[in-house]
């Protein structure tokens, strides 16, 4: 069962050791840069992806400064723990637990146009192609 968890002192260090795989380094932050991201725009959350009691990914959302509106800003599974479903449970529960504000309708998020994995687990959990491309990713919504 995979749940979302707080990034505090007993899971910090374990966290920022979570790598993709190497072909998928270009896609995403480094945790690290995250979690740093996190302090200097406190409305970022950043939660740890666990599979039981196994930490397998991380990811960060938050209500954009700009829009108002809500953007998951990475989703990561770590290189030993991908191809087993989680990444799309992780988001599931997240989609989820966003959805709980009310009083939004919209879910953003963005990636490299060459990310194919992305865009078919994307595509997957309802997000559509927005038509905007932002610092060279596009942009994808799912409305609710």
């Amino acid at each position: 069962m995979i749940t979302l968890k707080e990034i505090d002192r007993n899971n910090f260090f374990d966290v920022i050791k979570l790598k993709v795989a190497e072909e998928q380094s270009d896609f995403v932050a480094s945790n690290m840069f995250s979690l740093a991201q996190a302090k200097a725009f406190p409305e970022c959350v950043c939660l740890a992806i666990y599979h039981d009691d196994i930490l397998v990914g991380f990811t960060m959302y938050c209500i954009d400064e700009e829009d108002k509106e809500y953007w998951i800003y990475r989703l990561m599974i770590d290189s030993k723990h991908q191809s087993k479903g989680y990444g799309k449970a992780a988001m599931e529960k997240l989609i989820e637990k966003i959805k709980e504000d009310i009083q939004h309708r919209v879910i953003y998020i963005s990636f490299e146009p060459v990310n194919d994995w992305a865009k078919q687990l994307y595509e997957k959990l309802g997000f559509a192609e927005d038509g905007r491309v932002i610092d060279g990713e596009v942009v994808y919504k799912l409305e609710y």
